[in-house]
C-alpha cells in the first residue's frame, strides 16, 4: 500500500497570478528565461534519481503530448481499464512529474502505478503515440516497464550499495568507495556537489574511478584556463586511479547556460548580470568555484523583485550526503509577509545573544541576510520546500553571508489541513491546530531559516595555522575545559559530519525556532500579542511533537536508516521532549473508532515555558558546541542515540511506526504555471489543480523542442545504463 500514490491525493495549483501581474515587462522576461533555465536543468534530476526515471518520463511525455488526459481516457476504457485504474495511472504520471522521478522526493521511497502491468501495457498499445510510432514506443516500454513495477527489496528506496538504488554512484560502489572518493576530492580541494562517481575496471591491478562533473563542455572542447581550474585529468591516489572528467548531463547544462545568457539581457542590475555570467560559466565548464562566485553576487543582490537560485544545491538524496541535486527556482516578492521577516532580521542582534551558548560560539558578527517571503513562479527539481537558507557553502555562509527565503504560496497550500484528516491529536486540539498552524509555521520557518541556520560559529584553523577563536581562553561550556578539536584547512561541516550533517543541522535550526518562539518580542514582530501569542507558541510546539511522531514514516527498519533529514530531526526533538519528563509530552497508543491501532500525543501547555524550554536549552547548547568544535564522535553518539527507533524503552517506536503508516496522509503535489513569450510581452499560462492539470503543465513545458529534449534524455540515459547493473 505504501508504494502507491492514493487516487485522492491532494493536488493544488500554486497561485502566482497577482505577484506576476505586478511585474514590469522587463522583469517578466527576466523571470521567463530564468524559468526556462530551471526547467531544463530540472530534467537532470531524472538522471540523478534512478536508472529508469528518464525513460518513464519520455514514455509519459509521448503519450500525453499526442493525447491529453481526457482524450486518452477513451483508449483506457477500450484497453479494459476501470475509471479507478485510469485515475491511478494519471496520479502516477503526476507523481513522476512532481517528484522528477519514481522515488518520492520526501522520504525517498519508490512508488509504482496502482494497476496491473498488463493493463498499462494495453493502454500504451491503444494510444495514438503507439499508432504513430509503434517500434519506438515498444522499445521505450521494454526499456523501463520491468523497473517501473519492480518492488524488489533493494529497489524500494534510495540508498548506496545493497541498501537501495542511487545513480550518484555506479552500481558497484559501496560506502568505502564513497569515503575514499571524498578523501580524494578533499585532497584536490574539489567539491562533490556537481559530481557523480563511477567505479571502472581496475587498471594494472589498481581500483579505478571516474569523478564526472556536470558541464555543457565535454572532453577536449575547452578554454585552457578552465581546464586547469577544473582539475580534469588522471591522478594516482592511495593506490587507486582517479579520472576527473566533465560532460555529465551535457545537453541539459548547455540549455541551462543558454537561457541564463538570455536572462542576463533583462537583469535589473550589475550584480544580477555578474551572477548569471558566473552561473553560466559553472554549468558550461563544471566549475563549483564559478558557482560560488555567482553565489557571492547573488548575496549582494539585496531585495530583488524577482529572486532566483539555481544549481546542484541540496545533498539530502546522495546516500553519502555530499553530492547536490539540481534545483532551480524563480519567485516573486510577497510584500506584506516580507515586511515581517525584515523586522525579524533587524532584531537578529538582540535575539542571537538569547541563544543558549556562550558568545565565543557565535559568529564574530552577524551578517544581515536578505529575508523575503516569495511566491513561487517556478520550482524545478524533485520537490518544493517551504523555506530555504542558501548558499550551502559554509565558507561563504560563515564570512560573507546568505539569504533566507520563505515560500508564501507553498506554505498556504501545503499546510491547509482538513479536520477529518488530522491524526494523533486530541479533539480539543484540532480546531485550534487548524486555526494556528499557518501563523505558527510562518514564525517557525522565519526563526529556523534566519537565526537557526544563520547562527553559530565553526572553530577553524586555516592552512597557515591561524585560529578564528582564542584557543587559550575559550572553554567548552559542557565540560569547562579548553577546546581541543576544530576544523582544519579544507574541512567543512558537510565533509566532516557527512551522513548526519544534513539532519543534525536541520535539528539545530528547528530547536532554535522552538526556543526563540517563546520570546514575546519575536511573537509581536509577527503580529501576535497576548492570548493569540500563547496559542501560536502552543501550536508550534504541538506541531513539532506531532511531526516527530509522523516522522517515523521515514525510518526504514530493515536498514535502520532515515530517509528524510527534517523528519529525523523532528523525531529527535520528540525524544528530547519526552525525556524531559514531568508530564510535558504524553504519547500513548490506543485503538481508534475504526477498531484499528491509533495513538494520541498531547502537550501540557503550562510546562512549555519551564520544562520544555529548559530541555531545548540544554540540547541546543550541546548541538552547537559539538558543531563548533568538529567533535564528530560526540555528535554521532548523541544524534544517532536519539535517532534510534526500537521496540524497547518507554515507547515502542517500531510499533508506533506501523500505526503512523496505517494512518498517513499522502504529501500534496503542486501544479505550476508556464510562461510564454508573446511578441514583446510574457504571458502566464495556468492549469487546474488536478492530476490532469499537472500532466498538461509538463507536456506544454517543452512545447518548442519536445522531441529534441526527449531524444537527448534517452541518449544520456542509455550512455550510463551499463553502470547500474
Amino acid at each position: 500500500r505504501s508504494y502507491f500514490l492514493p487516487n485522492d491525493i491532494g493536488i493544488s495549483a500554486l497561485d502566482c497570478t497577482e505577484a506576476f501581474r505586478l511585474l514590469s515587462p522587463r522583469e517578466k522576461l527576466y523571470a521567463h528565461y530564468l524559468s526556462r533555465s530551471a526547467w531544463y536543468g530540472g530534467l537532470a534530476v531524472l538522471l540523478q534519481t534512478s536508472p529508469e526515471s528518464a525513460s518513464i518520463f519520455v514514455l509519459l511525455q509521448r503519450l500525453f503530448r499526442k493525447q491529453p488526459a481526457a482524450q486518452l481516457e477513451s483508449m483506457a476504457t477500450a484497453a479494459g481499464l476501470s475509471p479507478e485504474e485510469y485515475q491511478a495511472f494519471l496520479v502516477y504520471a503526476a507523481g513522476l512529474y512532481a517528484n522528477m522521478g519514481n522515488y518520492k522526493s520526501f522520504g525517498d521511497t519508490k512508488f509504482i502505478p496502482n494497476l496491473p502491468k498488463e493493463k498499462l501495457k494495453a493502454l500504451v498499445w491503444q494510444s495514438q503515440a503507439f499508432q504513430d510510432s509503434p517500434s519506438e514506443m515498444e522499445a521505450l516500454w521494454d526499456s523501463c516497464s520491468t523497473l517501473l513495477f519492480s518492488l524488489e527489496d533493494q529497489q524500494k528506496q534510495l540508498g548506496l550499495g545493497d541498501k537501495g538504488v542511487t545513480t550518484y554512484f555506479s552500481g558497484n560502489c559501496c560506502l568505502e568507495d564513497a569515503e575514499l572518493a571524498q578523501k580524494f576530492l578533499d585532497s584536490k580541494n574539489l567539491s562533490a556537489y556537481n559530481t557523480r562517481l563511477f567505479k571502472n575496471k581496475s587498471e594494472e591491478g589498481k581500483a579505478s574511478y571516474e569523478v564526472r562533473l556536470a558541464s555543457a563542455v565535454q572532453k577536449g572542447e575547452s578554454a585552457m584556463s578552465f581546464l586547469k581550474k577544473s582539475r580534469c585529468g588522471r591522478y594516482d591516489f592511495e593506490d587507486c586511479v582517479f579520472m576527473v572528467s566533465r560532460g555529465d548531463y551535457a545537453y541539459l547544462m548547455k540549455k541551462v547556460s543558454e537561457n541564463l545568457e538570455k536572462a542576463k539581457n533583462h537583469a535589473a542590475n550589475e550584480n544580477q548580470k555578474r551572477m548569471l555570467e558566473e552561473y553560466a560559466q559553472s554549468f558550461t565548464f563544471g566549475s563549483i568555484e564559478a558557482h560560488k562566485e555567482g553565489s557571492r553576487f547573488w548575496i549582494k543582490d539585496k531585495g530583488p523583485i524577482v529572486e532566483s537560485y539555481i544549481g546542484f544545491i541540496e545533498s539530502y538524496r546522495d546516500p553519502f550526503g555530499s553530492r547536490g541535486e539540481f534545483e532551480g527556482f524563480v519567485a516573486v516578492v510577497n510584500k506584506a509577509m516580507s515586511e515581517r521577516f525584515a523586522k525579524l532580521v533587524s532584531s537578529a542582534e538582540v535575539l542571537l545573544p538569547e541563544l543558549p551558548w556562550p558568545k565565543d560560539f557565535e559568529k564574530d558578527r552577524f551578517l544581515l541576510p536578505d529575508f523575503t517571503s516569495l511566491d513561487v513562479l517556478t520550482f524545478a527539481g524533485s520537490g518544493i520546500p517551504a523555506g530555504i537558507n542558501i548558499p550551502n557553502y559554509d565558507d561563504i555562509r560563515q564570512s560573507e553571508g546568505f539569504k533566507n527565503v520563505s515560500l508564501g504560496n507553498v506554505l498556504a497550500v501545503a499546510y491547509a489541513t482538513q479536520k477529518d484528516k488530522l491524526t494523533f491529536l486530541d479533539e480539543e486540539d484540532k480546531d485550534m491546530y487548524i486555526k494556528w498552524k499557518g501563523p505558527s509555521f510562518e514564525v517557525q520557518v522565519g526563526l529556523h531559516e534566519l537565526l537557526g541556520h544563520g547562527s553559530g560559529k565553526l572553530f577553524v584553523q586555516d592552512e597557515k595555522g591561524n585560529f578564528n577563536f582564542e584557543q587559550d581562553n575559550v572553554r567548552n561550556p559542557e565540560t569547562g575545559e579548553q577546546i581541543t578539536t576544530w576544523y582544519k584547512g579544507n574541512e567543512t561541516w558537510d565533509s566532516k559530519f557527512s551522513t548526519i550533517s544534513c539532519s543534525y543541522e536541520e535539528c539545530r535550526a528547528e530547536c532554535v525556532g522552538l526556543y526563540l518562539c517563546l520570546n514575546k518580542h519575536v511573537l509581536s514582530i509577527f503580529g501576535h500579542e497576548d492570548e493569540d501569542a500563547k496559542e501560536v507558541v502552543y501550536i508550534n510546539w504541538l506541531n513539532m511533537v506531532r511531526a516527530g511522531l509522523l516522522g517515523l514514516e521515514f525510518f526504514t527498519p530493515e536498514s535502520k536508516s532515515w530517509r528524510q533529514a527534517h523528519m529525523q530531526a523532528r523525531f529527535v526533538i520528540l525524544r528530547v521532549l519526552l525525556e524531559a519528563g514531568e508530564g510535558l509530552v504524553n504519547l500513548k497508543e490506543s485503538t481508534g473508532k475504526d477498531g484499528r491501532p491509533d495513538a494520541l500525543i498531547t502537550l501540557d501547555r503550562s510546562k512549555v515555558h519551564t520544562v520544555g524550554k529548559a530541555a531545548i536549552e540544554r540540547f541546543l547548547c550541546k548541538l552547537q558546541v559539538i558543531k563548533s568544535t568538529a567533535d564528530v564522535e560526540g555528535g554521532r553518539a548523541l544524534y544517532e542515540g536519539y535517532s534510534a527507533v526500537s521496540d524497547t524503552g518507554s515507547h515502542n517506536f517500531l510499533r508506533l511506526r506501523e500505526t503512523v503508516l496505517l494512518r498517513k496522509e499522502a504529501r500534496k503535489m503542486f501544479v505550476q504555471a508556464n510562461t510564454r513569450v508573446k511578441g514583446e510581452s510574457v504571458e502566464l499560462v495556468e492549469y487546474e489543480g488536478s492530476a490532469a492539470g499537472l500532466i498538461r503543465s509538463f507536456t506544454e513545458r517543452f512545447a518548442d523542442d519536445a522531441e529534441e529534449v526527449e531524444a537527448h534524455l534517452l541518449e544520456l540515459n542509455k550512455r550510463d545504463a551499463p553502470c547500474w547493473c
